[in-house]
């Protein structure tokens, strides 16, 4: 039975794909006790490409940064689920950190980033509402023009 988050999902017209696997030495998700890390996820749509590349404030616009960062939102919400099996569990998206492929002097950052926090909301309502931080860097993994890390209460 699919539940109440794959629904608002679903109803958003987002379907979870197998997340993507680490590109290094690292893991895609850490839990301890309650709290479930997720690593940076970029900007890939369901065919394993990149929704934005290159750098925002240069070649590439706030809109599509925002719909860059809703994929990273989407990637992270499938390694939620693979590391949960039902995102039913998750009782607060506690934080999410932004990495944004920034052209020098370009300080919009937040409101590409606001791409994945709406979606946050959007699919947990109240317990969607999170902390964030977001960062200006010189370049990302694969040229991908955003990347989203999140931490995540669950049960």
């Amino acid at each position: 039975m699919t539940g109440t988050v794959e629904k608002k999902l679903s109803e958003l017209g987002i379907k979870l794909t197998a997340p993507a696997a680490p590109i290094a030495n690292y893991v895609p998700f850490v839990r301890t006790g309650n709290l479930l890390t997720v690593s940076g996820q970029i900007c890939l749509d369901a065919d394993g490409k990149l929704v934005a590349a290159g750098q925002l404030g240069g070649g590439v616009s706030i809109e599509d940064g925002q719909k860059a960062a809703r994929a990273c939102a989407v990637n992270l919400l499938a390694q939620v689920k693979a590391a949960l099996g039902d995102l039913d569990k998750v009782r607060r998206v506690v934080r999410l950190g932004g990495f944004v492929n920034s052209a020098a002097g370009f300080g919009d950052g937040p409101k590409v980033m606001n791409g994945a926090s709406d979606l946050m909301v959007a699919v947990f309502g109240d317990k969607g509402r999170h902390a964030r931080s977001t960062v200006g860097v010189a370049a990302l993994p694969r040229d991908a023009a955003i990347e989203v890390e999140g931490l995540f209460e669950v049960s």
